[in-house]
């Protein structure tokens, strides 16, 4: 098959082009520059070092109106954005489907830790086999046109195995540190983004659960629910973030003890490994935040969304942060907490 592999310049989407070349597949690179820091040169270097041919996909303006605009707006509402899963669905994985297709490629592809399978004509994201690495809770929004063109060779590979291999052969890309940022923050300062663009965000009360005043805060957007530390207020005993109110310029905070929730509700559903159809109630797990533990919970779906009953009560989950629906190791659906 022909595939448009989707390269950053880092170790996994390199390996991943080797083993796509492995199974004897035709393989071109493709770097989707999104902003300004998208480091071209590091893609072409590697793409260069498996030797491979590598274009470049413009995407700076849908990126900037799709993913930044949305980044900025959550925090404003005090909600807490993932703007990886955004940027996948709308962006990343569009452009190169969109670009495979019209250049008569026969699939896509891309390093992510996670596989796709199908089931009855069905498409799904499955986590990967390497826990430490899984990337599926980021690849939940992806629609079924693009998951039935979707090959994810590192889905069963381990990353320790892979970096030990790429430095044997002297892949330049194995030695790149991996960032850990927001990409288009690159020094991590997403409160002076924010503020830069939009204005200064105006202090305001730090309310108790009866609302009564406790001090004041440096802004909403400085803070999300579940957050425990760089509160800046000194109460004499520990609390966490338990509301945001944006309108009325506050932050509720509680004790850690009285932080936990049993149920909460998602909206704008995605649907994956079950059909859109589905109504009534799905024994399952949920993930609700990247890399967090899964949790067994009840889901019960209705026109608006589905409502998630927890089996036994967990941290406070952010509004604005995803909830991910698995059955057993595949995505059965996914959406947005409110």
């Amino acid at each position: 098959m022909k595939v448009l592999l989707g390269m950053s310049g880092g170790v996994d989407s390199t390996c991943a082009a080797l083993e796509l070349a492995g199974e004897g597949h035709d393989v071109v690179g493709a770097v989707l520059v999104m902003h300004d820091y998208t480091d071209t040169a590091a893609a072409r270097d590697a793409a260069r070092s498996v030797g491979i041919p590598l274009i470049e996909v413009d995407c700076r303006e849908v990126f900037s109106k799709t993913v930044e605009s949305y980044f900025a707006n959550e925090y404003l509402s005090g909600r807490t954005p993932n703007p990886c899963v955004v940027c996948n669905s709308e962006v990343k994985f569009r452009y190169l489907y969109e670009r495979a297709m019209s250049d008569g490629f026969d699939a896509i592809a891309t390093g992510h830790y996670a596989g796709v399978a199908s089931d009855g004509g069905r498409y799904f994201v499955t986590e990967a086999e390497d826990p430490d690495k899984d990337q599926s809770y980021v690849l939940y929004r992806l629609p079924q046109s693009i998951l039935s063109k979707l090959l994810l060779p590192l889905g069963k590979k381990r990353k320790k195995e892979l970096l030990r291999r790429a430095k044997e052969i002297g892949l330049p890309s194995a030695y790149r540190e991996e960032s850990q940022e927001i990409c288009f923050i690159p020094d991590g300062s997403y409160v002076d983004y924010i503020e830069e663009r939009y204005g200064k965000c105006p202090p305001g009360d730090f309310l108790d659960g009866q609302g009564r005043v406790l001090g004041r805060h440096n802004g909403v957007i400085r803070y999300t629910v579940g957050q425990r530390k760089g509160l800046g207020i000194a109460l004499g005993e520990r609390m966490c973030v338990r509301r945001i109110d944006p309108v009325n310029n506050t932050v509720e905070l509680c004790r850690p003890s009285e932080e936990s929730v049993s149920c909460l509700y998602v909206r704008d559903l995605v649907f994956s490994g079950i059909r859109e159809d589905t109504s009534g109630a799905l024994e399952a797990t949920v993930r609700l935040r990247y890399h967090a533990p899964k949790l067994p919970c009840r889901a019960v779906f209705d026109r608006e969304g589905a409502r998630i009953e927890l089996m036994s009560p967990a941290r406070v989950a952010a509004p604005g942060q995803s909830a991910v629906i698995y059955l057993e190791n595949r995505i059965a659906a996914g959406g947005f907490i409110v």
